[in-house]
């Protein structure tokens, strides 16, 4: 039997499935690195420590003492599917037959890193920017698709002494489809502990981004607060209507609101000139999400608008009225239909922010 373990990111984060499969082994084989990670753990069982680079190897050794009858193990750092030994060992594993194999799962670089950098992550995608195996070409292609769906995307292995054109070929990329605000999440991770920062896409320094790195790149929705990388999922937060924004949209409803600037009224602009007053009552209040500027007063528990500036452009107005007539019929609606409103919400943020 070979048994394929996560051992996580670092020793502390090894599951206890992952301890009791390595008590059963007889062998352990793995990179050198990760054996020394985890030294103690390994006494009387015979250790094989391989470099790097030799993972076909290790995938030939580990099937050679299973079929003498050895239990072996085969150590991977984070998740042994996520770039680790899983894959090449079920692909070695077609030249034989009776070769039994369990996959043991391990916290994840990209979950790890997301726990100490706060909540980033909604939908997400990985990618390697390593091209000693796979063309630029393909990792270019890959990183374009996820910026352009507006993925959360997480990095691994992105940057090398001598490997540093994928990094650069990425950036690129995104610093062309992505807001240069975007958050971007860094955590260097060593043997003396993790390293976390929290820089915007236009910020970041390649040179200070090594292999021992994990980048998280935030998507349209994803913000910042307290120090936190936070991207919101939309859930609904009841709350009542106000009488003000109630007489507001019967006379919306009615077709008697006013389109565009407001300048008639005496608090325009209640935010800055030009501003498009169609909307003077967000439909969405409150949103809960700071990604378009909206903010908690704290302890007062209070949403306040007032750094909000997105419903009051052209472009936002003009996507919300596409599709606002189809969900809200009635003013209850404000209330009874908020996880539709919800949703046009983040359609329209996609398209305009």
């Amino acid at each position: 039997m070979i048994r394929i373990i996560g051992i996580g990111p670092r020793r502390e984060d090894m599951t206890l499935r992952a301890l009791k499969a390595l008590e059963k082994s007889d062998v352990v084989i793995g990179y050198g690195g990760y054996t020394r990670q985890i030294k103690d753990l390994l006494e009387g069982k015979q250790i094989i420590s391989k470099g790097m680079g030799q993972e076909v190897d290790r995938a030939e050794l580990a099937i050679d003492y299973s079929k003498k009858g050895y239990q072996v193990a085969v150590i991977s750092s984070g998740d042994p599917g996520v770039y680790g030994m899983a894959n090449v060992i079920h692909q070695v594993r077609g030249k034989y037959s009776d070769v039994d194999v369990e996959v043991i799962p391990g916290v994840t670089a990209v979950n790890y890193s997301a726990a100490l950098l706060g909540s980033p992550l909604h939908d997400f995608a990985v990618i390697s920017l390593s091209d000693i195996l796979t063309p630029l070409s393909e990792i270019k292609r890959k990183v374009r698709a996820a910026a352009a769906a507006d993925f959360i995307i997480a990095f691994y292995n992105p940057r090398s002494k001598r490997r540093t054109k994928p990094l650069n070929e990425a950036l690129k990329i995104l610093r062309r489809i992505r807001n240069l605000q975007t958050p971007v999440g860094i955590v260097k991770t060593s043997d003396n502990g993790s390293e976390v920062r929290i820089v915007s896409l236009g910020e970041l320094i390649e040179e200070e981004v090594d292999m021992n790195t994990t980048l998280l790149v935030g998507n349209t929705f994803t913000y910042v607060d307290d120090g936190k990388m936070v991207t919101p999922r939309g859930y609904v937060l009841p709350h009542s209507t106000h009488p003000l924004a109630e007489e507001f949209y019967q006379n919306y409803l009615a077709g008697e609101g006013s389109k565009g600037p407001n300048r008639g009224c005496e608090y325009y602009p209640c935010h800055q000139h030009p501003q498009n007053c169609t909307f003077c009552y967000c439909p969405f209040y409150p949103c809960g999400d700071p990604s378009t500027g909206g903010h908690w007063i704290k302890e007062k528990k209070v949403w306040s608008c007032d750094q909000c500036t997105w419903i009051h452009q052209d472009n936002t107005v003009q996507c919300i009225e596409g599709k606002l007539p189809s969900i809200m019929e009635k003013v209850e609606d404000l209330e009874d239909k908020k996880k539709e409103l919800l949703k046009l919400r983040r359609e329209c943020i996609y398209h305009t922010k």
